[in-house]
């Protein structure tokens, strides 16, 4: 996955505005795809847990909630979507399989995951667009939509409707700060992290600043992909990359600078020595010591979070 600069307008690149059916990430959907994948044979009969006639019944929804909740399960990175069909991922199983670590989904490390895989990868166009490219704070949904349509007509981008990407940033913001006359967060889990925040009826702001909620944990592992998707060889990377370049954590997380070094001069305790923290002559960086397979990341990672839900239950 290529984190440049010019991700979104790559000849190769697929927009996506669409595929949730306006329905914004609920609560238990996520576990219901999870265990209905999980349940299934192999990878090919799991994508017909979506499309067989019983699922309506299966999962209690209608058939646009089911095919919304296929989407969410995939683009949380909770489900793969592989050339043979559907399979649960490291990501699913850490969280709900038989030794989960948060099999209701409370904890908010949980949470930040999600987030990072819908807002780092350029899979979804409007959350990618909204996190890494817009430079402002307030807006008002149809100036997205207005940037996003110029985009999609500089770029060659077929059978973009002006109204398909309407909806799809009106679920997207939705998907922050409620809506459908739900009460308080609204109807979708992310609206927890309060990362887009509601000025009035008609405008809204990214909420950037300190993040208390964000484990190092989960900064420091996010920050290691972000760096083996920028280069992956590279021992050094600059402040600057970290925290405004294009899929950083910096930028999907909106952390402000002060907040960010903080964390940065965590990351030796946090990560063992294999990232540390330098601020020499007005040079500021992460060294890396060399790159962890990411079977060791993700079973760090488990490990950590885990025993941090175990130390907020006491």
């Amino acid at each position: 996955m290529s984190l440049t600069a010019a991700v979104l307008r790559d000849g190769r690149y697929r927009p996506c505005f669409s595929g949730h059916e306006t329905f914004p990430l609920r609560y238990g959907w996520l576990q219901k795809a999870f265990h209905a994948v999980r349940r299934s044979t192999d990878s090919r009969a799991a994508v017909h847990v979506f499309r067989d006639p019983v699922s309506i019944a299966n999962f209690g929804v209608g058939r646009n909630m089911i095919g919304s909740m296929r989407y969410w399960a995939t683009a949380t990175g909770i489900l793969d979507d592989t050339e043979d069909g559907l399979a649960v991922s490291w990501f699913g199983e850490m969280l709900f399989g038989d030794e989960g670590i948060d099999l209701h989904l409370e904890e908010d490390f949980s949470l930040w995951l999600i987030h990072w895989h819908l807002a780092s990868r350029p899979r979804l166009t409007s959350f990618y667009w909204l996190f890494n490219h817009y430079r402002g704070g307030s807006f008002l949904r149809k100036d997205i939509v207005l940037n996003l349509t110029r985009l999609a007509d500089d770029c060659g981008w077929a059978r973009v409707a002006e109204s398909t990407v309407d909806r799809d940033v009106q679920c997207l913001v939705r998907s922050f700060i409620g809506g459908r006359g739900a009460n308080s967060n609204g109807d979708s889990i992310l609206a927890e992290l309060g990362l887009i925040l509601p000025i009035d009826k008609a405008r809204s702001k990214l909420a950037t600043g300190r993040k208390p909620t964000l484990p190092d944990a989960v900064f420091a592992w996010c920050l290691e992909e972000f760096w083996n998707g920028f280069s992956d060889t590279q021992s050094t990377m600059s402040f600057e990359s970290l925290a405004y370049g294009e899929g950083s954590p910096g930028r999907v997380f909106l952390l402000d600078e002060h907040d960010l070094v903080d964390r940065l001069e965590r990351l030796e305790n946090v990560t063992g020595g294999d990232l540390n923290w330098s601020e020499t002559v007005g040079l500021r960086q992460v060294i890396r010591r060399g790159r962890r397979s990411d079977e060791r990341r993700w079973e760090e990672l488990r490990e950590t979070l885990k025993t941090h839900a175990l130390r907020a239950a006491v």
